[in-house]
């Protein structure tokens, strides 16, 4: 995936991803200069840009060939503030029904903190033959 999303706005983040599958996807990337709001931290949108990539990857993984998701919320909380380091996601899901699914995103720091969390609500596009 990781290869697959070179060029994408999730590469400009510098987003790797370390752990794919139905029931979680992990990704992690490197906190530099250009990903800094003014004040010297981390932008609430490379947050947000995170937590809806790993939730839209592994709701897509779980849906599988029945289908695509596209993401119709993304809600996310700033908790602490970064100015470097490796910060690491990790997507679970909260629910997975026929027609939406909700995921869980959670941001740590190198320390295990969490910075940021989050959580984004899929719908479930059905393949039209």
């Amino acid at each position: 995936m990781t290869k697959a999303s070179e060029g994408s706005f999730a590469d400009v983040v510098g987003l790797r991803y370390t752990e794919i599958g139905p029931d979680r996807v992990r990704g992690e990337w490197i906190v530099k200069p250009h990903l800094h709001q003014p004040a010297g931290i981390v932008n609430g949108g490379v947050y947000c840009t995170v937590i809806e990539t790993l939730a839209s990857i592994a709701g897509g993984v779980w849906f599988g060939e029945r289908g695509t998701v596209v993401g119709v919320n993304n809600n996310t909380d700033f908790l602490r503030a970064v100015r470097e380091g490796t910060l690491y996601g990790e997507a679970t899901p909260v629910h997975r029904g026929r027609t939406q699914q909700l995921w869980q995103v959670v941001i740590t720091d190198e320390q295990s903190r969490v910075v940021a969390r989050g959580q984004v609500r899929l719908q479930n596009l059905a393949k039209t033959d």
